[in-house]
């Protein structure tokens, strides 16, 4: 149980998340099936372990873990388009008349329902962790839009979840572009060896730098010529390494051995016990980390009224 991914979300007011509430608001919601005229289906899953019975909710230390997963039917679109255009053909050619479009979507959602039984199922996870005491909820993905589908799914169970983005007072890029120029982060962060650089004009262009030393000449001479830095790796403290850009999306994000070698001394043998160590070491690293980077990006923004 270890994160590839951050996307930070903060809780605006004190909403009593405890494991017990949550564990009887996501069984309102499980993850079914798709049934073979169902392009989709969304629904929590058990975080860990595959029986019926498992929970829905791990916690440990005052941590929670929750789980969604997406079931959908792949059906191509270029699939769907010739079966429908051998059907008008077979209309025109037989009928001698010419199949106009409120005919054609007829015939497009005949052609999807007789295909839908046969289109593959394609199934993802997508897992959050909350830390009640620190008001934050961490979800493993990059993408945005996945976020919010688990975020409003849980918001629905709920009946309320009052949360917004994690955000910085300082804008993201003028720090990462200082931090370059100086060579230097601050707050345990240590700069490494990627970052990706736009240019300030609307249509400016972008270079991406890799594997390569952040303090050369040619990287400089970038930053002179007024480009900012909008993506760059760092390390924190030998514990974490990562991706992050100037929407506080952090990706690529890898355990050092330390903590590996740590969860798997704490959890022994037992499959559950790795996965409840793992787990709550991951957190107890992020309530550590998050204050820090976000001090180290300006401090948190707190916007006015909440």
């Amino acid at each position: 149980m270890w994160f590839r991914n951050i996307l930070m979300y903060r809780l605006t007011s004190d909403t009593p998340l405890t494991a017990d509430t949550l564990e009887t608001a996501l069984a309102t919601k499980p993850a079914l099936p798709c049934g073979s005229q169902t392009l989709s289906t969304y629904g929590f899953v058990a975080p860990f372990g595959k029986d019926a019975d498992a929970p829905l909710v791990h916690s440990g230390q005052g941590f929670i873990l929750i789980c969604a997963r997406t079931e959908e039917r792949i059906l191509p679109s270029s699939v769907v388009r010739d079966a429908v255009q051998e059907k008008v053909e077979e209309i025109e050619a037989a009928e001698s008349r010419k199949v106009y479009k409120k005919e054609k979507d007829q015939i497009k959602d005949e052609v999807t329902q007789a295909l839908l039984p046969r289109a593959f199922i394609r199934r993802s996870k997508t897992y959050a962790a909350i830390a009640p005491a620190q008001g934050l909820i961490l979800i493993d993905s990059s993408s945005a839009k996945r976020a919010e589908e688990l975020l409003s799914t849980l918001r629905e169970v709920l009946g309320s979840l009052p949360v917004r983005p994690v955000g910085v007072k300082t804008a993201p890029t003028a720090t990462f572009t200082q931090w370059v120029k100086e060579h230097q982060a601050s707050h345990g962060l240590a700069l490494t060896n990627e970052c990706e650089l736009r240019d300030s004009a609307e249509d400016g262009g972008i270079i991406r730098i890799k594997r390569e030393d952040l303090a050369s000449e040619e990287v400089q001479m970038h930053l002179a010529a007024g480009k900012l830095v909008t993506q760059l790796t760092l390390a924190w403290e030998d514990k974490l390494s990562f991706l992050i850009d100037d929407k506080l999306t952090i990706k690529r994000l890898r355990f050092e051995d330390l903590l590996l070698d740590q969860a798997e001394e704490d959890g022994g043998d037992d499959a559950a016990s790795q996965f409840d160590a793992s787990f709550i070491l991951m957190m107890m690293t992020f309530v550590e980390f998050i204050p820090q980077l976000l001090e180290a990006l300006g401090g948190e923004e707190i916007p006015q009224g909440i």
